[in-house]
């Protein structure tokens, strides 16, 4: 079991670094304003750029740790065993649902910026007098919100096992004396002590003639 639990925890520690990290690199590979050109009054063209790649990679990422998280915790709905003090549940739920939240919000920043960061081709129409280009910061709290989904998924994670281990101490079996060795009384009768009895000398040597 700890095994798993290190296994777990590593894998997506490694995955949520890697998402902030391809998230920030994107962020600073995004087309900028003034790096887009003008051919015409009605066409912009966007340099190529990386951002696009590293922003669906760190949207992959975040994916694949969030999965990771959630199947290896279980539904929180559907568990039979919950933390022993209320505390610990409201910190489970609280930590479930912010991580959801963080992670949603995170993968649309991603995804959205990534697609946006693609022109589909080095020129596009400009409607008005804009060349849209993908905002800063969009990225970066992108990265920001993955390191919080994470960091909320294991402690999430952590608090359910935490009270799975408490509420069986003796290892998955909640009564000892169910499915193993019977406990009972001994069936035979305990022996009574009696008080010896004085018997004077003069009758038991009468007993023992003939």
């Amino acid at each position: 079991m700890e095994r798993k639990v290190l296994l777990v925890c590593a894998t997506v520690v490694f995955l949520g670094l890697l998402t902030a990290s391809l998230s920030f690199a994107a962020e600073a590979k995004r087309i900028k304003g003034s790096q887009v050109q003008f051919t015409s009054p009605s066409v912009c063209v966007y340099p190529r750029s990386p951002a696009m790649a590293l922003g669906m990679t760190a949207s992959i990422s975040l994916l694949v740790a969030q999965v990771i998280i959630n199947v290896a915790a279980g539904c929180i709905c559907c568990r039979k065993t919950l933390p022993n003090s209320n505390s610990n549940w409201s910190l489970a739920l609280v930590c479930f649902v912010v991580s959801w939240f963080t992670f949603v919000i995170a993968f649309l920043l991603l995804l959205t910026g990534a697609t946006l960061n693609d022109q589909h081709g080095e020129e596009s129409m400009y409607f008005g007098s804009y060349c849209y280009v993908v905002k800063p910061g969009v990225f970066a709290g992108g990265a920001i919100l993955s390191l919080a989904s994470v960091t909320l998924g294991l402690l999430y994670y952590l608090t359910l096992l935490s009270g799975k281990s408490r509420a069986e101490p003796w290892g998955g079996v909640s009564n000892p004396n169910q499915g193993g060795i019977a406990m009972g009384q001994p069936q035979f009768p305990p022996q009574t002590m009696q008080e010896p009895v004085f018997v004077h000398e003069d009758t038991y040597n009468r007993r023992q003639l003939p």
